[in-house]
């Protein structure tokens, strides 16, 4: 059931939550690109999945089939002033910060080419899927004048390694999701016409009763904050989200399963 996540006349950010996830979808085409409107709805269906106890795993996908997200808005950022320039930057990495940190898997489903800003949302989630031969993905901004300044030179250096980063994003190269893969920016590219359906079988596997969505979770956070911090503080941060994981009841399910050598049924809790 699609549903607008704000009050307003425009709904720039569909919510749709089922079997578990929750689809977050960019909706302005045929690019999608984002305003500092589309940026708040997103925060905010981020906030409302985030809350939801019945959703698992978020999906941040593009409307359409030839955009995922070509990044910021160039009318926008072409006629507003230097402050809110760099406010709409401020704002737009709290969004993707929030996104990136949020104790929920989530997926970024490339249905088109993810370019500039687009890529750097993509960037912002656990993992990235693709369509097989659907479009291009890259860091153009050069090219404009400027640099990606929604988390693109951070996120994309620890992706890919700063001297690959680099060449990409001095040059303002665009490379096929097929050589993304290679670099390590997308996880798996999905083949067939019907995307939509082999995402939704894609991410399902991580919800229950498949997987025990809370050590997925907790998985995510102990890599998202351990890497940012010297070894020691990420093992006392994995110490205490796996304390966490041993009080929940997926836990106890998951070892007699074990033992008991049958398949668990995990249930989120």
């Amino acid at each position: 059931m699609s549903q607008s996540t704000a009050d307003s006349q425009e709904t720039l950010v569909g919510y749709d939550a089922r079997d578990g996830v929750a689809y977050l979808t960019l909706s302005d085409p045929p690019a999608n690109t984002y305003t500092h409107e589309m940026m708040r709805q997103l925060d905010e269906a981020i906030l409302q999945a985030r809350f939801d106890e019945d959703v698992h795993v978020i999906v941040v996908t593009g409307l359409g089939e030839k955009f995922f997200c070509a990044g910021a808005n160039i009318d926008m950022l072409q006629t507003a002033d230097p402050t809110f320039k760099y406010y709409f930057c401020l704002h737009a990495n709290e969004t993707l910060n929030r996104l990136e940190q949020t104790p929920k898997l989530v997926i970024a489903a490339l249905n088109g080419h993810t370019v500039g800003g687009g890529l750097e949302i993509a960037m912002a989630a656990d993992l990235r899927i693709a369509k097989k031969d659907a479009g291009k993905l890259g860091l153009p901004e050069v090219n404009l004048g400027v640099l990606p300044g929604t988390g693109g030179t951070q996120r994309l250096a620890r992706m890919v390694g700063k001297s690959r980063s680099i060449e990409l994003m001095v040059t303002g190269s665009l490379v096929s999701f097929e050589e993304a893969q290679e670099l390590g920016c997308v996880n798996q590219i999905l083949e067939g016409d019907d995307f939509a359906a082999q995402v939704h079988e894609y991410v399902t596997q991580f919800c229950p009763p498949n997987k025990a969505s809370k050590a997925v979770g907790r998985i995510k956070r102990a890599v998202q904050a351990g890497v940012e911090v010297p070894l020691e503080a990420g093992l006392s941060i994995e110490r205490e989200l796996q304390q966490q994981l041993f009080q929940s009841s997926d836990a106890g399910e998951g070892l007699n399963a074990y033992v008991e050598k049958r398949k668990p049924e995990f249930k989120g809790a």
